[in-house]
């Protein structure tokens, strides 16, 4: 991908050389393997095209990424952390207790999770929610009762999926995927199925909230029986365990799927087909915003930082005729609140 022709406003973003004196040089970015290709690429750029050095971009997942940059100030921290979700309150307690107390949000844009299988595999072409659940959760429901997960095959439980042994990859916990993955997808088909009724009757609390909060927990449990197998790492791990299964199913995000398209094939969710069309209007279900997370103390200590997320969400970068938007990703409405934020380095508050 060339950025020969990036426009003279985009370069006008950054100077063209650091006057902040530092130990090092190099913005240093983690977190989310779901942001890290947007990330990579907007890093390569920068490096081309600005007097600053190539940013280095780091995987390991949303809460991994924000768990290394709510460690504290200092060259010897990251600057930015990744994520495919929201910073949690909790993570704000932990930075601000680490002596990380200005954080500031910077929403990148959209992407939807997808589940595809290898593309010669069995027809998964269609799911709900409550496919998913009784497919990969530690209780269901059968013949009224909540017990152990007895299905073996997909069309155990629906006739109309193939009759194929039960092989989901998902990402592992500390990805910010498994969260909405747990959300919008887990939660949605446990209370289809009627397995949260079930749970609320028996969950733990000093009140309805708390009540239901637990049971939405409860939902979230996947079997441990080798039908559902988290993956810690990227998206390619998933990709190969996918290919050493012809029935595997895998979670991926949906600029991965795209870029893959060669070998996989997509699932439509409750009737919908994922794509950047779908996730802009907010038809598709399995949909989130994106982030990084900028270490404020870090700006103007650490050469390029600014610039850098400055450079990131351009127009010309982040944009619907972007890049990004080129690879997969959604582009954000609100782009320009997002650009104005980032220049007058607003912080997050409680």
């Amino acid at each position: 991908m060339s950025f020969a022709k990036l426009t003279a406003s985009t370069l006008a973003i950054a100077a063209v050389s650091a006057t902040a004196a530092a130990a090092r040089d190099q913005v240093q970015v983690a977190g989310s393997s779901t942001v890290l290709p947007y990330a990579s690429i907007v890093a390569e750029a920068f490096g081309e095209n600005f007097d600053f050095p190539t940013p280095v971009i780091e995987s390991g997942g949303s809460s991994a990424g924000l768990k290394r940059f709510c460690e504290g100030v200092g060259e010897n921290t990251i600057d930015i952390a990744n994520a495919s979700r929201k910073i949690k309150a909790s993570e704000v307690d932990a930075c601000a207790a680490a002596g990380v107390t200005d954080i500031v949000e910077v929403r990148i844009g959209y992407d939807g999770i997808v589940f595809a299988s290898q593309i010669d595999g069995p027809d998964f072409s269609a799911f709900e929610p409550a496919d998913i659940y009784n497919a990969l959760a530690e209780q269901v429901i059968v013949n009224g009762l909540l017990v152990d997960n007895p299905h073996q095959k997909w069309s155990d439980f629906n006739a109309d999926l193939p009759d194929a042994d039960i092989a989901a990859f998902i990402p592992g916990t500390k990805h910010g995927t498994r969260e909405v993955f747990e959300v919008k997808v887990m939660e949605e088909g446990c209370k289809a199925t009627g397995a949260y009724d079930a749970f609320l009757t028996i969950a733990e609390g000093d009140d309805d909230k708390a009540k239901a909060k637990a049971a939405a927990k409860m939902c979230y449990g996947v079997r441990t029986d080798g039908k559902s197998v988290d993956i810690d790492g990227d998206y390619t791990e998933t990709l190969a365990s996918i290919s050493s299964n012809k029935d595997g199913i895998g979670i991926f995000g949906l600029a991965f799927y795209e870029n893959n398209t060669d070998t996989l094939k997509v699932a439509t969710m409750s009737g919908v087909s994922p794509s950047t069309e779908t996730i802009a209007t907010g038809e598709y279900p399995v949909s989130r915003p994106l982030y990084f997370y900028i270490k404020k103390a870090h700006i103007g200590v650490i050469p390029g930082l600014k610039e850098f997320a400055e450079f990131f969400v351009a127009d010309e970068i982040a944009g619907p005729d972007g890049p990004l938007a080129e690879y997969g990703l959604v582009s954000d409405p609100e782009l320009g609140a997002t650009q104005a934020a980032v220049a007058a380095e607003d912080v997050l508050t409680n």
